[in-house]
């Protein structure tokens, strides 16, 4: 496939793989609003020229990655395809460049939504979700360590110099969140769901604020809330970027998790009279 430039618009908080070590799930937008996610990408591996920001143009030469059913799913084309970043889109007019990419294609049935990702003629994998309603912020505490299985094949795979190995430098794995953070929605259906939320932000608004508040984890996870809930749900004109798992895109009631969150200003009609 040619170079083909995308428009970042998510980063999940990265997680280990045993074949290529840490990963993260980059997903964004083709000029014409196209959905694509580009994986695998070892983010923190890359060259600092070439880590792009979210709402940032970037071109490389991609081709489908053929491991992967989901269509909406490609890869760099080898291992050292150069990431040229080109220019980020503001938040000017109230993201008003963003909302011409992102807000293309809104889904609000969230049924519908399943039964195209079941669907195996379509298998819509990403997508942009508009809930009617968000009805809660849940918090659940897990394991605040990685498989230590996973951990020793990530040893292994920096001590052998795996497939994406692009610096000498030690590398250390990214800490896992000890918690989950989940919203409950509703759809234009009335219809509720509760689905976790994998963007890389929420990782690092949780860990940024436990470092100021010394290691307090309660402070931390209200910080959070307080954000996400409070001040996204409640006070910004919330949509959600959703994406699905492979090994779980047919075998879920509902696959999708919250991949990223667009958060502008709720806008008002100022009435003519």
């Amino acid at each position: 496939m040619a170079i083909t430039k995308v428009l970042i618009t998510v980063k999940t908080y990265p997680s280990l793989s045993a074949r290529y070590g840490e990963l993260v799930c980059t997903a964004g937008f083709l000029e014409d609003g196209t959905w694509m996610r580009l994986y695998p990408i070892p983010f923190r591996k890359l060259k600092y020229d070439e880590k792009y920001k979210k709402y940032q143009w970037i071109e490389l030469d991609i081709v489908k990655n053929n491991k992967d059913f989901r269509p909406e799913s490609f890869r760099p084309a080898t291992i050292d395809t150069p990431i040229t970043l080109l220019d980020t889109i503001d938040t000017k007019g109230n993201w008003y460049k963003r909302k011409q990419i992102a807000l293309k294609n809104v889904h609000k049935d969230i049924k519908a939504l399943i039964d195209e990702a079941h669907d195996k003629e379509i298998c819509t994998s990403l997508a942009v979700f508009k809930p009617t309603k968000v009805l809660d912020f849940k918090i659940e505490k897990v394991s605040s360590e990685w498989d230590k299985k996973k951990i020793d094949q990530q040893k292994a795979l920096n001590d052998q110099g795996n497939l994406f190995e692009m610096e000498e430098l030690p590398f250390e794995v990214v800490e896992k969140l000890p918690y989950k953070f989940s919203y409950v929605i509703e759809d234009e259906n009335g219809v509720s769901s509760t689905m976790m939320i994998e963007d890389w932000e929420i990782g690092q608004l949780y860990r940024n604020t436990l470092a100021a508040a010394e290691g307090n984890e309660a402070i931390a996870v209200q910080k959070v809330k307080e954000k996400y809930f409070d001040y996204f749900a409640l006070k910004r004109d919330l949509y959600l970027y959703l994406g699905t798992t492979k090994a779980f895109h047919y075998r879920s009631k509902n696959p999708f998790m919250i991949i990223g969150t667009f958060t502008p200003n709720i806008e008002t009609q100022t009435s003519l009279f």
